[in-house]
């Protein structure tokens, strides 16, 4: 499958855009307010994105979204990571409406993701537990049938943006054992929200706790409980998004990096000419534009699922790496002042490790990457 890494006429109005936007509405001076608040979270904001249409961008005409691609999604994406944009975008419109559109029925996709496509909902991706893995047999939250619905019980962890969200989807294992998708809305009885402290303050999470929760019939989505392919699908779409968040990430990071290489001064001269940052700072472009190709081609391959299996996880091993190294790279540039609060380049540092673990390590995305090549 041919892929063009170079973005349309549209695509670069919807990037230049969304760069203004971040920078005049969600500047660094707004995300060092926000990540001191309880949820990193600003409604008028949230409101003021959604009225661009970034909420609608990749759901479908027919459910209220605006019927572009994932391609186009991963250019908000990117956008995102450059200002590390505090808010529950990539729970809601990443993790959430995917799993109503691969997992749902009709009906259900109609009444669930105009909501979410205007901003006036927002949902999230209740998955993880206790376990490290990701694989079916991490999930122990149980659904039980009680008459014409179920009854949930059980703990999930590192959910994202749960304190602010409306509706949960939560992964949960039914009487047969297998997984079943169920929407659940946070103000249903039984459910209780506890935040929990990150090392990324600018994307909060928070443990959900479901104790005989009851919802009705159809909460299920699809009406099935054979959900697991939809948690891998999604997962996947996860994974190639996050990498265009890291892609954002790591280049704002060689820019900062090289900026400051030209006017920090030691012995008379700049240090970008010393030989030993010099060689660093071409590391990390070749580093960049590698995570670059990798995301790009991930995002642009969602249709095809053959060669989606082999991108995405590819993408996510590729672009966890180089941002972890690049925003190393970045405080070791800036020398002293790197390491300070007041400096940002720790903020980018650590959304780079929150981000390297989120949906797996780059370990894990080889081994995947090895189980789908067959090696």
């Amino acid at each position: 499958m041919k892929v063009s890494y170079r973005l349309t006429e549209e695509q670069e109005l919807l990037a230049k855009t969304a760069r203004r936007f971040l920078e005049e509405r969600a500047g660094m001076d707004v995300v060092r307010e926000l990540m001191m608040t309880d949820d990193a979270f600003d409604r008028d904001l949230w409101q003021a994105a959604a009225g661009l249409g970034w909420m609608s961008l990749a759901i479908p005409e027919q459910y209220g979204g605006s019927g572009y691609t994932f391609a186009e999604l991963s250019v908000i994406l990117e956008e995102q990571g450059r200002a590390l944009f505090c808010g529950p975008f990539f729970a809601s419109v990443v993790l959430a409406a995917n799993a109503i559109l691969e997992g749902g029925g009709e009906e259900q996709k109609a009444a669930l993701l105009p909501g979410i496509a205007s901003g006036d909902t927002i949902a999230t991706l209740a998955l993880a537990e206790h376990h490290q893995d990701l694989g079916p047999a991490s999930i122990s939250t149980s659904a039980k049938r009680d008459g014409d619905g179920w009854t949930l019980d059980g703990t999930k962890r590192y959910v994202l943006g749960a304190a602010v969200a409306d509706l949960l989807v939560v992964a949960a294992r039914t009487g047969d054992g297998t997984v079943g998708l169920f929407v659940v809305p946070t103000s249903a009885d039984g459910v209780t929200i506890e935040r929990t402290p990150t090392l990324d303050a600018t994307r909060k999470q928070a443990d959900v706790h479901l104790s005989g929760v009851r919802v009705e019939a159809g909460a299920l989505l699809g009406g099935h409980v054979d959900a697991w392919a939809v948690v891998e699908r999604v997962l996947a779409l996860a994974s190639a998004g996050i990498a265009c968040e890291q892609v954002g990430v790591a280049r704002r990071c060689l820019e900062m990096a090289a900026d400051y290489a030209k006017t920090r001064f030691q012995f008379g001269r700049a240090i970008g000419s010393f030989q030993a940052v010099k060689h660093r700072l071409a590391d990390d472009l070749v580093a960049v534009e590698h995570a670059h190709s990798t995301a790009y081609h991930a995002a642009r391959t969602t249709a095809d699922p053959e060669e989606f299996a082999i991108a995405a996880p590819l993408a996510k091993a590729v672009c966890s790496d180089a941002v972890t190294m690049v925003t190393g790279d970045n405080i070791q540039v800036h020398g002293g002042i790197g390491f300070t609060w007041e400096h940002d380049a720790h903020l980018y540092f650590k959304r780079a490790k929150s981000t390297a673990l989120l949906f797996g390590t780059a370990r894990h995305h080889r081994t995947r990457l090895a189980e789908v090549l067959d090696l």
